[in-house]
Order: structure tokens, then sequence, then C-alpha cells
């Protein structure tokens, strides 16, 4: 089952020497197969962006996603943007300039448009109880939808205990993806 961390400016800072030893760290720790550079509100975000794709490419094995930002994908040549549920509409364009595509997803109907749409993957949210999250799906309601999909499923929301990945690599999912699971300080 693949592991999909990502960053918060909570746990990572937004100090670019400070950010790149902790990541750096988590990384060595967890060896995720993805890492997904995610701050909605740092005003340097392009630089840091950068400053992650360094990291991520100081480990083999690691694809490397930035939040939303096609275009700084390309420049940073990141493997891949991960897009939220109300960007469905740039997928073409992401798919068109040979990008990676993870979108985050909530609904049935969310992952199966977006599997119409040719991305790569989906981040399925929230499946155990994450705060500010909204009531959480469950492994049941996960386990169903991946009858219905044949796209890399991330299981995302709430995952912060072994036993939570446990359940969800009972279920198959082709992976999960976590910000707290994947910090320890």
């Amino acid at each position: 089952m693949k592991k999909y961390l990502i960053t918060s400016r909570e746990f990572y800072t937004d100090t670019p020497a400070i950010f790149r030893n902790i990541l750096h760290e988590q990384c060595q720790i967890h060896m995720p197969e993805y890492a997904l550079y995610r701050d909605k509100s740092n005003p340097n975000y392009d630089i840091q962006a950068a400053h992650f794709v360094d990291v991520c490419k100081q480990f083999e094995g690691i694809k490397s996603f930035i939040h939303q930002k096609i275009d700084l994908v390309k420049e940073l040549n990141a493997t891949g943007v991960h897009l939220t549920s109300k960007q469905f509409d740039e997928i073409p364009h992401a798919k068109e300039l040979g990008l990676e595509v993870i979108i985050s997803t909530h609904t049935h109907e969310e992952v199966l448009k977006a599997e119409k749409l040719g991305v790569d993957g989906v981040t399925y949210s929230p499946i155990f109880t994450s705060p500010g999250k909204g009531e959480p799906k469950g492994i049941q309601d996960l386990k169903e939808l991946l009858t219905k999909t044949k796209l890399k499923v991330f299981a995302l929301g709430g995952i912060v205990e072994p036993k939570h990945v446990d359940m969800i690599k009972e279920v198959e999912s082709y992976g999960f993806a976590s910000i707290r699971y994947f910090y320890s300080e």
C-alpha cells in the first residue's frame, strides 16, 4: 500500500531551512512514495515549493506533487499536481502538460467524474474523524467505492495511527494520505 505524505505549515513551518530539515527527516523515517507540498497561506509559496521538490529529489522513489498550481509544477519539474475538488475543469490542461494528476474528492460521484476526466489518482475523504472535515465516511464506504473505480484511491482524513492504516490496507485501497501520521517529533 502506497504512502502519501502531505505537508502542513502547522508541523513544517514556513521557514525554508527548518522546513527542509523536517521534511527530509520525515521522508527518511516514513519513506513515502508520494509527497505533497500544501500550504494555503504561505506568501512565499513558490520558493517553499522549490525547496520541497529539491528535498523530494534526494530520495529515490518519492513522487513530488504541488497543490493547485499547475504552472509551478512544470516550472519546478515536480511529478504532478494535486488539484482541489473545485478544480475539475483544470484536469485536461494538467494532463496536456504531461503531469500526473491527483484530485481531492469527497463523494463517489466526484471519484467517477475524476476517472472519466483521466486523472491518475484521487484522495477520498474524510475516512475517519478529522478536525473540521465533516462526518467521516468510514471504512465500509471506502470499500464500496473501491468496487466502482479502477483509479488509484488514497484514503485520507483522520489517519493518525497504525490501526487506521491497517484498516485501510484490509480493504485494499491503493494507499493512504495524511498530514499527522507522517509527522513525528
